[in-house]
């Protein structure tokens, strides 16, 4: 059935993360933090973005939306610190290990 190859949010960032050279190998403690930094739909965008800096405009591309939608969304995610924006290029950080202290 479709439904049950579907990924969440969540599963398709854990993928994206994992591009990165260090990755972020998939556990609970991962799952767990992602769900605080972002809802499933965050999750689910920021998975669709490039590796490289990147413009609103190409994420706009990448996420279908307009290019307004797109910077206000990247400004938000910016003010959290999830996205390091440098006047106006963007880049999601690599991802930090985690310690089992965090655990």
């Amino acid at each position: 059935m479709a439904h049950n190859t579907l990924k969440s949010g969540y599963q398709q960032l854990v993928e994206r993360l994992n591009r990165f050279p260090q990755g972020a190998p998939p556990s609970e403690t991962l799952y767990k933090i992602l769900r605080v930094l972002f809802d499933e739909r965050e999750a689910g965008l920021v998975s669709l973005l490039p590796i490289k800096p990147f413009t609103a405009a190409q994420a706009a591309r990448n996420w279908q939306m307009e290019e307004l939608e797109a910077r206000k969304l990247l400004e938000t995610l910016a003010g959290r610190a999830i996205l390091v924006d440098v006047d106006g290029v963007y880049t999601l950080p690599p991802p930090w290990p985690v310690s089992s202290s965090f655990r």
